[in-house]
């Protein structure tokens, strides 16, 4: 037997539509392997189970759990960016239900991420789980396993007020079991000690692969592949956004850049890992740190061959130190541009001018760096006019890539917080939060409702991708197999049960 079994249960089960994963990134699921090192370095035997990258149904990962047979199930649901952990909540379900079903498996099982951390309560009385974690998870993992492993099944109800950060079914006295909530743990200081995930030989490292932007023009690159953390948290506070979800504050953590750098150097030297996306919130962000990093791997002589991509904002991105990024093997930034109105922007607490924006894509263009730039349709204040004023936006910035989002309310998010307030319209399941699931339905603005956002959305795409202008740039910039990457993603047309009425 082992203690822990951890498992990712990925972006499959129709998280995608008609898109299937074939255009997709397969990342290393970074959180799930943070909280397996955390708790295999304090002598607990851990296997971890990659649902999505090993293409394993409900039922495969139900027979891997039977054979296992783990005294504790520990299912991540934790998406590649934060904002995508409450669609993980359709393949997490789904494994969840299938393990409790499956003949003589009767392990508990406990499920943490941002989406249970924002819904701890909703997520224990409607999932097949015996057990939720609010917050980070290692810490309570830990608590919990020693419990598991030392109790009798009588004695564990009486000890479970002790394990930080647990949700779970009290007896009582009552006819109906009541929900327990404790007090979360604290959260974890010493990430380079505590948090440094050094479990890379329980993944399949050989299956992960980039996203097909960032090799755009070289689709042999995007194997082999890697993610990671330098920071954790976020200081900024846009309403949109649940990317401080189970941390509960604003903290912002930093590993340290010696640590980052050896870690990046093992990947490469024990994996050939050269395609890396710095998983951060916001990498740009503390100057100090990611200077360092950067001057630490140039001095180790690896960085000429990486392909590094990372998260920046326009107001973050200093001209001076885009050479330096350049060197160090950063060859994209990703901005979060949002909209094209500044009335807009300013509602989602993004006050940045489009002079501004324009300007820094070119900047960053000019040192040798691509930008991909993320624009969202169906903010609060959106209209007609100022979603059209987007789509010109990222039309005049010509960024190389970018994605197109409708805005969503996601559990944890200060906007999914006001839907509920106010009454607005949510979408009836989990799928429903996938920006090209079938089932997508986004917010509706004060102006303009959510069949037109989703149906101008998809519109911007196509015209963004088939402007003759942004054509020319992947020309020069990528080649025929650049332009035949963007034509193939174009192939595919997104299904929208709002568009066509199945739902509203």
């Amino acid at each position: 037997m082992i203690d822990l079994l951890v498992i990712h249960p990925g972006a499959q089960h129709g998280i995608y539509g008609a898109l299937g994963d074939e255009l997709t990134a397969l990342e290393p699921p970074t959180w799930a392997r943070m909280v397996a090192g955390y708790v295999r370095d304090r002598g607990f035997s851990v296997q971890i189970v990659d649902a999505e990258a090993e293409r394993m149904s409900p039922l495969q990962v139900g027979e891997r759990v039977r054979q296992l047979d783990p005294r504790l199930v520990a299912i991540v649901v934790s998406g590649h960016q934060p904002s995508a952990s409450t669609q993980q909540m359709v393949g997490a379900g789904a494994i969840a239900r299938c393990i409790k079903e499956f003949p003589s498996t009767t392990r508990p099982i406990v499920m943490l991420g941002n989406h249970p951390s924002a819904l701890p309560e909703r997520t224990l009385r409607e999932e097949a789980v015996d057990y939720v974690i609010d917050g980070e998870g290692p810490v309570s993992l830990v608590a919990l396993l020693e419990i598991l492993s030392k109790a009798s099944a009588i004695v564990i109800g009486r000890m479970l007020n002790e394990v930080p950060g647990l949700v779970y079914r009290h007896s009582g006295t009552g006819l109906e079991p009541s929900i327990r909530r404790n007090p979360l743990a604290p959260l974890i200081e010493d990430l380079d000690r505590d948090l440094r995930g050094n479990v890379w030989d329980l993944l399949p490292m050989e299956l992960y692969r980039a996203h097909g932007w960032q090799v755009l023009g070289a689709p042999d690159e995007r194997q082999p592949y890697a993610s990671i953390y330098t920071t954790l948290g976020c200081p900024y506070k846009c309403s949109f956004c649940m990317i401080n979800t189970f941390q509960h504050t604003n903290k912002y953590r930093r590993f340290s850049p010696e640590r980052v750098v050896h870690q990046m150097e093992a990947l490469y030297l024990r994996y050939n890992v050269r395609t890396f996306k710095i998983a951060d919130e916001m990498f740009i962000l503390n100057e100090e740190h990611y200077t360092e990093i950067c001057e630490r791997l140039i001095a180790s002589g690896n960085a000429h061959p990486f392909n590094i991509w990372a998260y920046a904002r326009v107001d973050t991105v200093k001209p001076e130190i885009l050479g330096l990024l350049r060197r160090a093997g950063f060859r994209w930034l990703a901005l979060g541009i949002e909209s094209g109105s500044a009335h807009v922007r300013d509602g989602a607490n993004k006050r940045l001018r489009a002079a501004d924006i324009v300007g820094t894509v070119r900047a960053i263009q000019d040192a040798g760096i691509n930008v991909i730039g993320n624009f969202m349709f169906g903010l609060r204040d959106d209209t007609q006019e100022t979603m059209r004023e987007t789509l010109h936006l990222a039309l005049e910035c010509l960024p190389d890539f970018a994605n197109f989002y409708s805005c969503m309310a996601y559990p944890g998010s200060a906007l999914y917080d006001q839907a509920l307030t106010e009454g607005w319209t949510l979408p009836t399941s989990w799928r429903g939060y996938s920006q090209h699931n079938d089932d997508c339905r986004p917010l509706d603005t004060t102006h303009v409702g959510a069949a037109e956002v989703l149906r101008f959305r998809d519109a911007a795409f196509r015209i963004f991708f088939n402007d003759g202008f942004y054509r020319e740039q992947v020309l020069r910039k990528f080649g025929a197999a650049g332009i035949a990457e963007i034509d193939r993603m174009l192939r595919y047309k997104l299904k929208r049960k709002l568009l066509t009425g199945e739902i509203r």
